[in-house]
């Protein structure tokens, strides 16, 4: 039988108006007797990226999807601050996966909060992965 974390702290919690018993709370990994979300994730705020082309503002054309040509890129962080980059060409949603490979160093100082963004996979090593992959695009697609 499989049952996963959630169900249980849904079952304790379910206790009088999602309160638990001090000696129950003890016992917890948290040690929490209100589950609450936690107070960095509440006063973060809302991040955006500046300088960026907002989806509202591309030409018609990339949004019927009929002129092939144009592509999306997304950045997947994973476990252990392994990356992949994805691009997506939105006509035919031909799709490539591009491993991002560690920057040099990263790691070896202490972190700065609020520091440099991606995770140790730099602006260069995502450039650099982009232009490996595309060397290997199918005929076809390179065309457009």
């Amino acid at each position: 039988m499989r049952i996963s974390h959630e169900a249980i702290y849904q079952a304790l919690y379910i206790q009088g108006r999602g309160a638990l018993k001090r000696e129950l709370s003890a016992c917890l990994r948290s040690g929490r007797a209100l589950r609450l979300p936690r107070e960095r994730a509440r006063n973060r705020g809302k991040a955006f990226v500046g300088d960026a082309l907002m989806i509202s503002d591309r030409p018609a054309e990339v949004g019927d999807r009929e002129v092939p040509g144009h592509w999306e890129g997304d950045l997947i962080l994973g476990l252990g601050s392994s990356a992949i980059g994805t691009l997506v060409e939105r006509t035919t949603r031909f799709t490539m996966l591009l491993h991002l490979p560690r920057m040099e160093g990263h790691g070896a100082t202490r972190s700065i909060k609020n520091g440099p963004a991606l995770a140790g996979h730099g602006a260069e090593a995502v450039r650099d992965a982009i232009a490996d992959t595309i060397m290997d695009l199918p005929a076809q697609a390179a065309e457009t």
